[in-house]
């Protein structure tokens, strides 16, 4: 039975001692997920393939609450060997991991079906896209996630062993999607909405088969966040920015603006604690999916 004290704030979502991992971590959502875990007292490692990318903005954002942004790698996710060094480097310096956030991605080729014209349509798709470049989208935005996730079950695993077995469900995988996995308008973004179409079904995969490690897998799925992806660019605190207007362009966003960033880290830290939840998609969208069918 919980006394009134045990549902501060600082009880529910204090991550002292916690250890993370976040590919894709030197910049946009994953930056966040790293700022809001490290501002709570985590130790977070973020790895990503520029590692100039990654001493910045771990240089640029110290945290103030007791933990740390640390540099890991670099490391490619899409080649197993690459992977493989990073878990083995991790395991010199800790001997588990609380959290992996499988967050490195890209955002493929676009194409607008906007003809109406079948002959039309296909030169506009068959133009514009490449078989590579979809092989591309798929190989970084859903075969990765799951060697990413398959590479560090050990170390996920060990986080339960110090404390046994009232500790099961404590560590997890978080994948980030995307809204756009969810929708059935394209977007423009065919090869892009289907892998991460493929990424909210990969999780739901592996929160199913990995539960006999005891380990969960949640996914976030975001809309609109100011990032590269989104913005095509960062500052040099390797931050973006996505003005108000330009989301209300799009016509489909009742909040009317980008997503805040500690918005992001709320969601991030929820599901990083919260260990009765497993197996979710968690959207973050601003009501677009409200609007635009799923």
């Amino acid at each position: 039975m919980a006394a009134t004290h045990q549902f501060s704030v600082e009880k529910l979502f204090s991550m002292k001692g916690f250890v993370a991992l976040v590919t894709g971590g030197g910049t946009g959502i994953g930056l966040m997920a790293s700022q809001a875990m490290a501002a709570n007292g985590a130790k977070v490692y973020i790895t990503g393939r520029r590692m100039e990318a990654l001493e910045n903005a771990a240089k640029s954002h110290d945290p103030a609450g007791g933990g740390q942004i640390i540099p890991i790698g670099p490391c490619d996710v899409t080649k197993k060997d690459d992977l493989q060094k990073l878990v083995d480097d991790l395991s010199k310096k800790e001997k588990f991991i609380n959290l992996l956030m499988c967050n490195a991605g890209v955002g493929g080729p676009k194409a607008e079906p906007t003809e109406s014209d079948a002959d039309n349509l296909k030169a506009q798709l068959w133009e514009n896209e490449s078989v590579e470049e979809w092989d591309n989208t798929f190989r970084v935005d859903v075969t990765s996630v799951y060697f990413t996730a398959v590479a560090f079950l050990p170390l996920l695993q060990n986080a339960m062993e110090p404390h046994g077995p009232h500790n099961r469900f404590a560590s997890s995988i978080i994948t980030t999607s995307s809204m756009s996995g969810l929708m059935r308008h394209a977007q423009g973004h065919f090869s892009y909405n289907a892998a991460k179409g493929a990424t909210v079904h990969l999780t739901k995969l592996m929160s199913s088969e990995f539960q006999r490690t005891w380990i969960r897998v949640n996914s976030i799925a975001p809309g609109y966040f100011p990032s590269e992806m989104t913005t095509q660019e960062s500052d040099d605190k390797q931050k973006s920015e996505l003005p108000a207007e330009k989301v209300q362009e799009k016509g489909h966003v009742p909040a009317m603006r980008a997503g805040k960033e500690e918005e992001m880290g709320m969601t991030v830290i929820y599901l990083a604690k919260n260990e009765y939840v497993n197996g979710q998609i968690i959207a973050v969208d601003g009501g677009v999916l409200n609007v635009i069918s799923s």
